[in-house]
């Protein structure tokens, strides 16, 4: 995995982060989701590295990174977790650049913009909803697809010594029960060796719960916050998610990335090849994905015709892409041209 890449040890803000670091061209951070590490994004950095810089780290708690002590999520929260990226970013010299995440990296990532607007010049977030709407909307058939929020969050140390048990177990079974095949084959060898490796440890597993602790308590007020007080995201940002994954289950997902005043409002859902408008009529979907895609035609000097419909994206290990008259477009390379869009 990574041919090519570099990797260092970091200092962020307390923790010591894992990072890969490759390729050539503005500086673009992407960041992995639960339970994850860096090596989700192996399969599309070669293509990504061809037009950035890329940052590739492990969050803390995860992969080799290291694991600050914590108690109810405090060393867990999106801010602190942000933090230890911009002092990161900061160490290897860069004040400013884009971010691309999925899932929790995604929170990170959206936290990161709200709290330092000055940093982050695009944001890119896959397959989730705030934080607070997540919450929000949870009712009783969308807490049995999201078990794991509540589960995870219980006080230390029943969840850890539930999941220390037999953790391999949990892991597979928790990203297969997030795949469309409900099967590993989505995941390279490579990566889910790193994934078992680094969750097997008891205190990743620690690390991992206080990240959904936190989730349930400070990241959830901080994101209600933000929303009472009308604070937005100023990057321009783009909202990826797949037709079947957790954030179309759990909530409307245009209404929870409002834009507000803002001309545009759109979403693009990329499993089952389906954007959707608030306002636009069905027949017209396939016209405002072309639409949506006129940076990225723009970009590249060429004319979009037709986009087909791509099968099954797996955002867990970005197997998803859109085909532009052959040309696979993967999605965090539109997450990194899009420049108009916000994310509450």
């Amino acid at each position: 995995m990574f041919e090519g890449f570099e990797t260092r040890k970091v200092d962020g803000a307390g923790a010591e982060i894992h990072m890969r670091i490759g390729g050539d061209g503005p500086p673009l951070l992407l960041l992995h989701g639960f339970p994850q590490t860096g090596a989700m994004w192996a399969g599309i950095a070669p293509a990504l590295a061809r037009r950035f810089r890329l940052f590739v780290p492990d969050l803390r708690g995860y992969g080799q990174s290291s694991t600050p002590d914590s108690k109810n999520g405090s060393a867990y929260t999106k801010r602190v977790m942000a933090q230890d990226m911009i002092a990161a970013m900061q160490g290897l010299g860069h004040q400013r650049f884009a971010v691309a995440g999925h899932d929790r990296g995604a929170r990170v990532a959206y936290r990161m913009a709200l709290d330092h607007p000055s940093t982050v010049t695009r944001l890119a977030v896959l397959d989730i909803l705030p934080t607070a709407e997540v919450w929000r909307h949870m009712n009783a058939e969308e807490a049995l697809g999201t078990y794991h929020w509540m589960f995870l969050a219980q006080p230390n140390p029943m969840p850890e010594r539930l999941i220390g048990n037999d953790a391999v177990f949990y892991l597979d079974h928790t990203i297969t029960s997030w795949t469309k095949s409900h099967a590993l084959a989505p995941f390279t060898s490579e990566a889910l060796a790193e994934y078992r490796r680094s969750f097997a440890r008891g205190e990743y597993i620690h690390a991992a719960c206080e990240d959904y602790r936190a989730g349930a308590t400070e990241d959830r007020r901080l994101d209600e916050e933000d929303l009472a007080s009308g604070r937005r995201i100023a990057a321009p940002t783009l909202a990826l998610w797949g037709s079947h994954g957790i954030a179309a289950a759990v909530g409307d997902v245009l209404a929870a990335h409002d834009l507000g005043d803002r001309a545009h409002r759109a979403g693009l859902v990329l499993a089952g090849g389906v954007a959707d408008h608030r306002g636009a009529a069905a027949h017209q979907r396939d016209r405002l994905v072309a639409a949506l895609l006129q940076p990225v035609q723009h970009h590249h000097g060429q004319e979009v015709a037709d986009v087909q419909r791509p099968r099954g994206a797996v955002i867990a290990d970005i197997g998803g892409g859109l085909s532009l008259r052959g040309k696979r477009v993967e999605a965090l390379e539109i997450g990194a041209l899009v420049n108009e869009a916000a994310f509450l």
